[in-house]
């Protein structure tokens, strides 16, 4: 528990707890109610799961298993991630565009 605001912080870094507050009264205002209070992941998404007790016995347990829901859990974060940046208003009209198409 010495670690635990550390712990939380890098969860936060890495992208695997993003940081974001909705309010339906910033609506009326005409701003968007849905703000996303993280930076973008930093890249250290695999670093945060060896540091974490289930994904490190997973890893010694099973590693090839643990691999491939690695990569899944970072493609998922990533598309997480984009998702809630487009909640938020913040992804180019363009980049928006295209993803639709």
């Amino acid at each position: 528990m010495g670690k635990a605001q550390e712990e939380q912080k890098l969860a936060v870094q890495c992208g695997y707890w993003p940081m974001y507050r909705y309010n339906p009264t910033l609506k009326a205002e005409g701003k968007y109610p849905f703000t996303l209070d993280c930076k973008d992941p930093d890249g250290t998404l695999q670093e945060f799961l060896s540091g974490e007790v289930r994904y490190a016995s997973l890893e010694k347990t099973f590693p090839d298993e643990s691999k491939k829901l690695r990569a899944r859990i970072e493609e998922e974060l990533m598309t997480r991630f984009e998702n809630l940046k487009r909640m938020a208003g913040n992804v180019p009209a363009e980049k928006e565009a295209a993803s639709a198409e």
